[in-house]
């Protein structure tokens, strides 16, 4: 009735013993005291196995069950102090993050060429890491990279404080600077005062797949590598252009524009909402936007973006479609990707010419907004991150919806496509806005 397997063979047992199933990590630096400081008031200790340094940063938490490299190196997550809530963290170590820049691939096989975020806080590090791509621990990974990074510290009661009292500013303070007394509250240094998007955005203009067949402009304020291999591997050719480029000087070289994902406050992004705003007041090609990009949108269509208590962070977040297009289906949930402080405010009316596209099951936050059939613009933006990386990938083929649209309109001239062409809802999105308010 029950299989049971031989028992191994001393032959077999030597070879599993001088192989090993993981990589062993020597932590020289394992003994090294580490505190997390929150503005609010809490501490919590642990041991440093990153960088040896204190910081200040945002103290934001990740639901994320994998993928912490791609977290760790998401430009949203700038000077950002990153909780994971997994409780295991560092198994599968740290992969070789070079590849060609081709039809295929933009440089890098994570999100970007570095860490982005501040600093890291884990329940247990895994001191042992085992993957056919790992060529580093996550601990030499944040030393090279100057990130510190703290385990043995109860991610659950910090997940909890940030919940309940919204994300908070916090220290990470290492070795001598752990056993000194927390900082006084004015002493906190608050990372979204500032232009985040200014300092991971593109200096200077640069190609990629200069060989595609549709000519795609990306605004870039922080983009994740896999929205651009996103587009690329749909046969884009893309210009990549600084966040407060005046892309209305040019746009009659492309045929879509494209904004990415970004860290901090839209608010600061004003010169770019206004460049925004005339390019969909004066341009009819597609336009899509991710993240900040839809936050910059929303901002140019009219609406208001707020800052919300926790943000979304996390795979598994839930959005409501409340109309069709391409690929999406009104009606349908969708799970998906987020990474997000600031959302666009739930309003009604919105907009002339537009509408909300998404609405989160959870909060019931604007996850997306489109212009209406009347219009006659071509314009989508999504709060969440379709790409994924890490993630689930129901929404993935928004990018082929998007280039083929470009593509379409390229080769048909302003005719109307059959492509993204709405299809009726069987009640009015302003109806389900209501019933979520």
């Amino acid at each position: 009735m029950f299989a049971f397997r031989k028992a191994a063979t001393p032959m077999r047992l030597n070879l599993f013993t001088r192989r090993g199933l993981a990589t062993q990590i020597p932590l020289a630096g394992s003994s090294v005291p580490a505190v997390l400081h929150l503005k609010s008031g809490q501490s919590f200790s642990g041991r440093s196995f990153g960088a040896k340094k204190s910081i200040f940063g945002e103290t934001v938490f990740s639901t994320s069950i994998t993928s912490y490299t791609e977290s760790m190196t998401d430009p949203s997550y700038r000077h950002q102090i990153l909780v994971f809530t997994t409780p295991l963290i560092g198994n599968y170590g740290v992969p070789h993050n070079i590849t060609p820049k081709d039809s295929q691939d933009v440089g890098v096989v994570l999100e970007a060429a570095g860490v982005q975020c501040a600093a890291i806080v884990v329940a247990d590090f895994a001191e042992r890491y085992s993957h056919r791509t790992a060529v580093e621990s996550l601990a030499d990974w944040c030393i090279r990279h100057n990130v510190p990074a703290i385990t043995g510290v109860d991610t659950r009661a910090v997940t909890t404080l940030l919940r309940d009292q919204g994300t908070t500013l916090g220290r990470i303070a290492i070795g001598d600077d752990a056993a000194a007394p927390a900082p006084d509250v004015s002493e906190y240094w608050d990372p979204s005062k500032e232009n985040l998007v200014a300092q991971v955005s593109t200096k200077e203009p640069y190609t990629l797949n200069p060989d595609g067949d549709v000519k795609i402009a990306v605004l870039d304020f922080g983009a994740k590598a896999n929205i651009l291999r996103s587009l690329v591997r749909r046969g884009a050719a893309l210009t990549v252009l600084p966040w407060n480029y005046d892309f209305n000087k040019i746009r009659d070289q492309f045929d879509g524009l494209f904004l990415t994902n970004g860290p901090g406050d839209p608010n600061q992004c004003t010169e770019a909402s206004m460049n925004v705003r005339k390019t969909i007041q004066e341009w009819d090609k597609p336009i899509f936007g991710i993240c900040m990009g839809n936050q910059i949108l929303g901002i140019a269509a009219g609406l208001e973006a707020y800052r919300m208590t926790f943000g979304n962070r996390g795979h598994n977040q839930p959005v409501l479609a409340l109309a069709s297009a391409g690929s999406i289906n009104a009606g349908r949930v969708y799970v998906t990707s987020q990474n997000h402080q600031y959302a666009l405010t739930l309003q009604d009316p919105f907009p002339q010419g537009w509408e909300p596209f998404f609405i989160n099951c959870n909060d019931s936050s604007v996850e997306g907004i489109k212009s209406t059939t009347e219009s006659g613009k071509r314009i989508w933006g999504v709060q969440f991150h379709p790409e994924s990386a890490g993630g689930p990938l129901d929404t993935i083929e928004m990018f082929t919806d998007f280039v083929n649209e470009c593509r379409l309109l390229k080769q048909a001239g302003n005719g109307v496509s059959p492509m993204l062409e709405e299809r009726p809802l069987e009640s009015p999105a302003s109806h389900l806005i209501a019933a979520t308010a």
